[in-house]
């Protein structure tokens, strides 16, 4: 996990850092061919996870002591973690090189990465509650294959989670039946196919082209000839809507934002739709939910950290800070404008995992509107004791509303605290 986490936080450094065009200009001035820019950047920003990853080699170690854990799965359990890491990695290169993503897609390739890996495992989980996995249905199913996480837990939890057996040949033998050598050997050749790419296109300029933006003219001329802008209508607290407005000052960034609001309200409704014409059982109709609100809340919190991150550094690098500390503004004011600006931004996301929990309580509060099974499932309860419960609480929604919000303010207050103390 913690590679998970810490290889796409290295490698969006060559999207931003590459993003700009003149970067490459001075690049291609040196004799260093295209391999080596491509494979210098991969293999550099690769170089600290996988330091980090064979450094922790005496720990796992220590196991052997204990028994119960084969030398073989440790191996193989990092060959797991290092091919991840490389894909990764190439994706991120691929991206710098292209120049298809500027900074802006920064954040973007991060939760990719972070959603990607929540969509396999929801499907795997789905798959098994079907019967469609390997080994009488629990098994490996063609989602471990393509999940570090779920190759691992195939490696670590055998009798749990059984891979096929010797009856199936072929390409599902291979992924069903050794789903750890598949991930190794797809994560590489997809990581060699997108090196390739890029070298390639690395000499051509990139995919996007070098065309520069023309300035935008001034709207408005005044009585002088010098342009002119309606002023503003700010809040009481100027930090807080600067906070909450900048950050939809460009036509990408407000898709980006409302289309993740639309598209997750949308996908709660066909997930109560399947549910009402029976295509869902109860218990796959809870996991899905499950899944999806996990999947939303995850992706809420790093755009909480992220931009809280970021907040306070940004403004104390480019002297905005000092300008501010020189006005009668109290740091209160200050701190406390950004936790409330960060929060109104983050708001309408918040509503989407709200809204999900919300209306399916509703649904189950009005009886399913007259589905024929009812909207129960069947519990074991105390003594192995079968209890009737509903699908989803009806005050789900009011509850997840209580939890989500504090929770959304403590990520933002943790991400401005290192944001204070960090440079």
């Amino acid at each position: 996990a913690l590679i998970t986490i810490l290889t796409p936080v290295f490698m969006a450094g060559a999207i931003a850092q590459e993003a700009g065009p003149r970067t490459w200009d001075v690049l291609l001035s040196t004799p260093l061919s295209g391999g080596q820019i491509v494979l210098g950047n991969l293999f550099g920003r690769l170089f600290f996870v996988l330091s980090l990853l064979f450094c922790s080699l005496p720990l796992f170690a220590l196991t052997q002591y204990f028994g119960g854990v084969p030398s073989g799965a440790i191996f193989a359990g990092y060959a797991i973690s290092a091919c991840a890491a490389l894909f990764v990695g190439a994706v991120a290169v691929a991206l710098a090189t292209s120049r298809i993503a500027g900074r802006r897609a920064v954040f973007a390739f991060y939760v990719s990465v972070v959603s990607y890996v929540a969509l396999t495992a929801a499907v795997d989980a789905g798959l098994r509650s079907g019967g469609l996995g390997a080994s009488g249905g629990n098994g490996v199913t063609w989602m471990t294959a393509l999940n570090p996480f779920l190759a691992m837990r195939s490696l670590l939890e055998p009798n749990g989670y059984p891979r096929a057996g010797d009856g199936v040949t072929g390409l599902a033998g291979f992924a069903l039946g050794s789903p750890v050598t598949a991930f190794c050997l797809l994560s590489m050749l997809l990581s060699a196919f997108l090196v390739v790419t890029s070298v390639v296109t690395v000499r051509l300029g990139g995919l996007a082209g070098t065309a520069r933006r023309t300035p935008k003219r001034a709207k408005g001329t005044g009585e002088d000839g010098i342009g002119h802008r309606a002023p503003r209508s700010v809040s009481k607290n100027p930090v807080a809507w600067r906070e909450a407005s900048a950050r939809n000052s460009t036509f990408g960034k407000i898709v980006a934002r409302w289309s993740f609001v639309a598209a997750g309200g949308l996908f709660g409704l066909v997930l109560i739709w399947l549910y009402h014409t029976q295509a869902f059982s109860g218990e796959t109709f809870r996991l899905a939910m499950l899944a999806t609100v996990w999947a939303e809340t995850g992706v809420i919190v790093l755009v909480a950290i992220n931009m809280s991150a970021t907040a306070i550094s940004r403004e104390r690098e480019d002297g905005t800070l000092d300008l501010l500390l020189t006005t009668p503004m109290t740091p209160a004011v200050y701190l406390g404008g950004k936790l409330r600006g960060l929060i109104m931004y983050i708001l309408p996301l918040l509503l989407v995992p709200v809204a999900t929990m919300g209306l399916a309580g509703l649904y189950v509060l009005f009886g399913g509107f007259g589905r024929a099974d009812g909207v129960t499932v069947t519990n074991t309860g105390f003594n192995n004791t079968q209890v009737e419960l509903p699908v989803v609480l009806p005050e789900a929604g009011l509850i997840a509303a209580v939890v989500m919000l504090p929770f959304m303010a403590f990520c933002v207050m943790v991400g401005l605290q290192w944001s204070l103390k960090s440079k």
